[in-house]
């Protein structure tokens, strides 16, 4: 989102402002992902921040990945924008809880177990 909107995205305001411009630019939604401070989402209508979850982290190396695909996925299948923004918190939560890349990519199953434990 920065380098597209040349906004300097440091917090939940600067990237409210960056999903604006972006939104701006035509697309029906934007996602900014902050890692800790995890994700916000934006439409014409609404404008959502999900919290990251607590996970203690040993490598976030794939997490961005793992958002993606499981964001993909969730929307592809009319998941709302917040259900699917909080399933794709829910994946990347998981992958950084262990070491690599696709042996840390969780499974469907798993990102819906951990969403039981979640509030």
């Amino acid at each position: 989102a920065q380098i597209i909107s040349g906004i300097e995205v440091v917090d939940l305001v600067t990237a409210e402002m960056a999903a604006r411009h972006l939104l701006s630019k035509g697309p029906g939604i934007v996602v900014v992902t902050l890692g800790s401070l995890g994700a916000l989402a934006m439409s014409q209508d609404e404008v959502i921040h999900i919290p990251a979850f607590d996970v203690d982290a040993i490598d976030t190396t794939g997490a961005g990945d793992a958002f993606n695909g499981a964001l993909a996925t969730a929307l592809a299948e009319k998941s709302s924008l917040y259900e699917a923004c909080r399933f794709a918190g829910a994946a990347a939560a998981l992958s950084v809880t262990k070491v690599g890349t696709s042996i840390a990519a969780p499974y469907r199953r798993d990102v819906e177990e951990f969403l039981k434990t979640q509030r």
